[in-house]
């Protein structure tokens, strides 16, 4: 956790004097930039770990050199200090705000846009940003996708992943009938990835959303692929649904960079929302084997 300690009272509409903690946003921006660049270079420990484990199981010999190759692609981009990956991704956060946080000089906002701006500079990232119909580059990879939930407390979390689009270009979503049900639901997520097949660089991480309206669903969906490998859901049917649906995809037989075997993701991760009567929303959105994601808190 990253500390800034200046604490100051302000009043209140009633005059009362409540206790607020002081973040200057340029704080905010240069936590942004090192994130985008850390985030970029090294591998979160969960993701190596993951790779390591899929490879003593996997079957297929041209399997495991692949598995092998991706290893020492990720150390390379470590000791040299270089990208993971040439598609250094859109910047997507995931930001908790402490209702006794005050932020002094820009809004968050502009300090995360900022930050995302000098991280892509100084740490040569490819800026790949553009007009949706013109397809002029923004030139310093942004605006960043930014999602907000108000929280307690007088700290901000930020959460960021760097969301190549060879994998989000694989990820679909259905509004499904109510009673299509968990049978449904299952058959949608297997048959997204296996169609996918080897476009989004296997092995994969599936991020589900399940319920909510279509754009709560696609935020949960990538809610849900920030999430640590081997971390599961709370709710024990959906843990054991995450675990089943592993084990189904890996049967598939697309494997490593989809040249065959037994590893073609990582882990299944779903994360729900309470929906309407009529409706059974459902999104997957897939991440490729550099599941890019960092957590910091100020």
């Amino acid at each position: 956790m990253i500390k800034s300690n200046c604490v100051t009272n302000i009043k209140n509409k009633n005059g009362v004097y409540v206790r607020v903690r002081e973040i200057k946003s340029h704080k905010i921006t240069e936590v942004v930039k090192k994130m985008c660049i850390d985030a970029n270079i090294n591998l979160g420990e969960d993701v190596v770990c993951a790779i390591h484990n899929n490879l003593e199981k996997e079957e297929s010999e041209l399997g495991k050199n692949i598995l092998h190759v991706l290893l020492e692609n990720i150390q390379v981009a470590n000791e040299k200090k270089i990208p993971i990956c040439q598609d250094t991704g859109m910047a997507v956060f995931f930001v908790k705000v402490g209702q006794e946080v005050l932020v002094r000089g820009s809004t968050i906002e502009v300090a995360i846009n900022e930050g995302v701006r000098q991280g892509y500079e100084e740490g040569y990232l490819r800026k790949s940003v553009v007009d949706p119909i013109n397809r002029i580059n923004t030139k310093d990879n942004t605006p960043a996708i930014i999602h907000y939930e108000m929280v307690k407390g007088d700290k901000i979390e930020i959460e960021f992943a760097p969301k190549g689009f060879g994998s989000e270009n694989m990820s679909k979503m259905k509004m499904l009938k109510p009673s299509d049900g968990v049978k449904g639901i299952k058959e949608f997520i297997i048959n997204t990835v296996s169609e996918a097949g080897p476009n989004p660089c296997p092995p994969i991480v599936v991020g589900v959303g399940v319920g909510g309206t279509i754009d709560k669903c696609a935020q949960i969906s990538k809610k849900a692929l920030l999430r640590n490998i081997g971390e599961h859901s709370k709710d024990r049917f959906i843990a054991e649904l995450e675990r089943e649906l592993l084990a189904e995809i890996n049967k598939l037989g697309i494997g490593p960079q989809g040249l065959g075997g037994n590893t073609t993701a990582l882990s299944v991760n779903i994360e729900t929302f309470p929906t309407h009567i009529a409706g059974l929303p459902v999104v997957v959105n897939i991440n490729c084997h550099a599941s890019r994601h960092k957590k910091v808190i100020i």
